[in-house]
Parts: C-alpha cells; sequence; structure tokens
C-alpha cells in the first residue's frame, strides 16, 4: 500500500509550489518597493492595505473551501456540493461589492486614507475576484488535478510580479509616491482577473442548486470556521492597523506619518518571518484534503502523529536558518532604515511555528464536525491579541506586537491540545516535538552567544548548528517514514 505521507509531501509540493515561488517572488518585491519607498511611512500604507484584504478574503470566502471538502465526503453528488459552495461565495460578493461602491469615500476616510478612496476599490475588487475563484481553485485540489492548480496559481503570481517591476521601474516618481501604491493595486488586479479566464469552465458552467437542507447544514459548518478564521486574522494581521490607529494622534504635527513609518519597518521585517508561513502555507494546501481523505483509514491517528513530527522538524530547522542567517537575509530589504526592526524576526519565526502547530491539530475539529471549538480558541486568541497590542503599543511600538503574536500562538497551541485531547484523543509525539522545539531555541541562544572576530567564522558557526539540527530530524524521521509504509 503508498505511503499516505509521503503522498502527501508529494502533494505539499505540487500543490505549494506556487505559493512558495510566489511568496519567494514576493520577497524579490520587498527590495522593489523598500529601494523605491524611501518613505517607510510609504511602505507602511502598502503594508496596510495588504493587512485589511487578509480580512476580506476570510469574510468574502466564508468558509466554504473547507464546507466544500467536508460536504465533498458525504454528498453523493459531489457537482451539487461544489454549486452550492460556490453560489453561496457569489451571493455574499455581491452584497459585499454593493456596499463597497456605495461607501467607498466613509470607509476610505474611517481607515484614515482619506482622499483616496480608489485604495478601497481597487482592493475590494481584488479581493471579490480572489473570493469567487477561490471556489473553482479548491476543485482543482479535491480532484487532484495539481498541476492545472499550481498552472493557474503561477501565471497570476507571474503576471503581478511582472507587472509590479515594469510599473515601479519604468513609471514610479519618488516625489508621487501615491501613484506608486496605485500601480502595486492595479498590478493585482489584472493578476486576479487572470484566474477567472483560466478557470472558466468550473465558473461559467455551475448550475444553480434549490437544495435549501444543503445550503444550510453547509452554512451551519462554516460559520463556525468563518469566526474563528476572522479571529485567526486578528491574531495574523490587525497589529498592523492597531499600530497605525494606536500612534496617530490628531494633535501631533507628523504622527500619522510616524505611525506608518512604524508600520512599515515592522512590516518589511515581518517578511523575513514569513518563511515559515510559506511552507506552512504550501502545506495546508495538500493537507487539509489529505486529512479529510483519512477519514476512513483505521490508521489514521498514527498518519496524524508522523505528520506532526514531520511538520514541527521542518519548521524549527526553517526558524533556525532564518534567524541564526539575518545578517544575510537582512539584504532583502534595501534600506537600513528598516533594519531596525530586525529583532523581532525570530520572536515572529517561533510565533509561525506554534501557528503551524496549531493548525496541525485544527484538525480534530474540524474531522469531528465541533467547529465551534475553532472558533472559541482563535476568538480568545483574537482578544488576548488585541488587548495587549492596545495596552503596550503606546510604550513599545512593534515589539508589542511581536510579543503578542508569539503569546497569543502558543496560548492557542496548547488550548487546541487540551480540548482535542477530550473531544477527539489524537495520541501526539509530545516528547519529540518537545524535543525540536527546546533543541532549537538552545541553537538559536548558542547562535547568539558565540561572537566570532571575523563573520565568515560566525556564518559557518551558526549554519553548523543549523546543519546539526536537520541531520538529527532526519535520522529520526527517516525511521518513521520507514516504519509508516507498511500500513
Amino acid at each position: 500500500m503508498s505511503n499516505p505521507i509521503r503522498k502527501l509531501v508529494g502533494q505539499t509540493a505540487i500543490y505549494g509550489l506556487p505559493s512558495i515561488l510566489g511568496r519567494l517572488l514576493n520577497y524579490l518585491l520587498v527590495p522593489l518597493h523598500t529601494y523605491y519607498f524611501a518613505q517607510t511611512a510609504d511602505y507602511g500604507v502598502i503594508s496596510e492595505l495588504y493587512a485589511w484584504v487578509a480580512f476580506l478574503i476570510v469574510l468574502l470566502t466564508f468558509g466554504m473551501e473547507t464546507a466544500f471538502f467536508r460536504f465533498l465526503q458525504n454528498e453523493n453528488d459531489k457537482d451539487k456540493a461544489y454549486s452550492a459552495a460556490f453560489w453561496s461565495v457569489v451571493g455574499i460578493n455581491a452584497l459585499f461589492y454593493f456596499v463597497l461602491l456605495y461607501f467607498n469615500n466613509d470607509i476610505a476616510n474611517a481607515l484614515l486614507f482619506e482622499g483616496h478612496n480608489e485604495y478601497v476599490v481597487l482592493l475590494g475588487t481584488i479581493v471579490m475576484i480572489d473570493a469567487i475563484t477561490a471556489l473553482p481553485l479548491a476543485r482543482l485540489r479535491a480532484e487532484e488535478k495539481a498541476l492545472r492548480f499550481a498552472a493557474i496559481q503561477m501565471t497570476s503570481i507571474g503576471l503581478n510580479i511582472a507587472l509590479n517591476v515594469i510599473a515601479m521601474v519604468f513609471f514610479f516618481s519618488a516625489s508621487r509616491p501615491e501613484e506608486g501604491i496605485l500601480f502595486i493595486l492595479l498590478a493585482n488586479l489584472i493578476a486576479s482577473l487572470a484566474k477567472p479566464l483560466l478557470l472558466y469552465d468550473s465558473i461559467f458552467n455551475v448550475l444553480f442548486v434549490r437544495d435549501w437542507g444543503l445550503y444550510k447544514r453547509m452554512w451551519r459548518y462554516a460559520i463556525p470556521l468563518v469566526i474563528a478564521g476572522f479571529a485567526g486574522i486578528i491574531n495574523e494581521t490587525f497589529d498592523r492597523i492597531l499600530l497605525k490607529h494606536l500612534l496617530y494622534d490628531p494633535a501631533v504635527p507628523d504622527s500619522l506619518i510616524y505611525a506608518e513609518s512604524q508600520v512599515g519597518i515592522y512590516s518589511a521585517c515581518y517578511k523575513l518571518a514569513m518563511l515559515v508561513t510559506i511552507i506552512l502555507q504550501a502545506y495546508r494546501y495538500a493537507a487539509e484534503p489529505f486529512f479529510f481523505n483519512q477519514m476512513q483509514n483505521q490508521d489514521r491517528n498514527t498518519v496524524y502523529v508522523k505528520v506532526m513530527n514531520v511538520f514541527v522538524a521542518m519548521v524549527c530547522a526553517v526558524f533556525l536558518l532564518v534567524s541564526l542567517n539575518l545578517d544575510i537575509f537582512k539584504h532583502f530589504i534595501q534600506k537600513e532604515a528598516y533594519w531596525e526592526g530586525l529583532k523581532v524576526v525570530p520572536i515572529l519565526l517561533m510565533a509561525n511555528v506554534f501557528l503551524g502547530i496549531y493548525y496541525n491539530q485544527s484538525i480534530w475539529y474540524k474531522l469531528s464536525g465541533k467547529t465551534q471549538f475553532g472558533a472559541y480558541i482563535t476568538i480568545i486568541g483574537a482578544l488576548l491579541t488585541i488587548a495587549i497590542n492596545v495596552y503596550y503599543i503606546p510604550q513599545y511600538q512593534y515589539m508589542a506586537s511581536a510579543w503578542a503574536t508569539l503569546i497569543v500562538y502558543a496560548t492557542q497551541m496548547l488550548l487546541s491540545y487540551w480540548l482535542g485531547q477530550r473531544h477527539f484523543p489524537i495520541p501526539y509525539n509530545i516528547k519529540k516535538f518537545t524535543l525540536y522545539l527546546c533543541l532549537s531555541l538552545i541553537l538559536f541562544w548558542l547562535g547568539q552567544q558565540a561572537e566570532f572576530t571575523k563573520p565568515i567564522l560566525n556564518h559557518l558557526f551558526h549554519n553548523f548548528l543549523v546543519f546539526c539540527f536537520v541531520l538529527l530530524a532526519f535520522v529520526l524521521e527517516k525511521n518513521n517514514l520507514k516504519a509508516s509504509s507498511k500500513h
């Protein structure tokens, strides 16, 4: 029998290829944008706009991707499950776009983008297109059409990158940075439009479903996921929004510029912590349908445990690689004005390790149908995020946001484990992934303590520590993978 973990790794590689390459190419946009946006405040505007994207995409997809995967396992008519999910998303987006067009000026003023309601309209259009195309892309994943999925994603990503480079290199003027922001949004809009064109067969051939009972069941399943996702996005991106609004004081001259500058510095350095997020996103594309496909497997818990072990080892290795090589990675950010924020990177890297573990654990409430627990956990995390940021940002600026992220993800990880063991127990190998976490932190501490006179010796020592970790993890997980192939 084929090894399910190897299959997951292979699907992660294919589904994750456009995500990984896209994020890596977006890394190339970081030096591009930080070079042309000489003022950190201008980069802060872009960062805040895309923080709002994360909120909107959760709301506008409305948990229907996960609902589609879940109901695909039970419905005899697979097309019916897809159509119900698709029309649910279309209806929500139609309502959203009507509100956006009617109130865009008021929304822009409330977000402190006064005089730039075009930012709001363009951003809303981009998110609406991405939300509607999320279901056809999910269908490709469910049908295991990984190559077509990758081709469509890569086309959109490549177009976005190319248009960004052309716009910034040939048309950007430092005296009019607001035009640069528009160029970036227009490039994204054009790139997003490529997806519905390439998915025309899955969009324009959808039959309307009149099974209101199916809609009701899917919505009942999805609503807790939306609440959980929305609260989760508060944990991921709301710090950038709070930074601006809490540091801005209309009574202080140039206060808005200072606030946006802090957002720009924090966001640029946050990008360096996203290598863990890249792996997590690639993994999530393959993992969700994989976990549901294992529902009927008698050895599913064994598979879930082994997947967790491999995942934790992988993200801890990335944590070490980036945090011990910041002197190299920092050059992705072109202007030294942004480098003052590099101290947040190791904190955010470890925070994303905890997020990855939490995501793996969250399968218990998705498989059991007890999705309300996902909402409870993330709501607690969201409240904690808001409380820590509101209380500490005025004193510690973006350092408060970084530590809040770490504390919240660690809390969610522990809560999910505690609840999961009571409602849908999976016997995770706590000793093993505690070993990986503790060892990676110890090696990071050793790397920080050792200071050689020659920089090359520092790099060699740091990467020797990374190699030692990877070697140990490889030896331990190689044995597990061999064992799993017998099932």
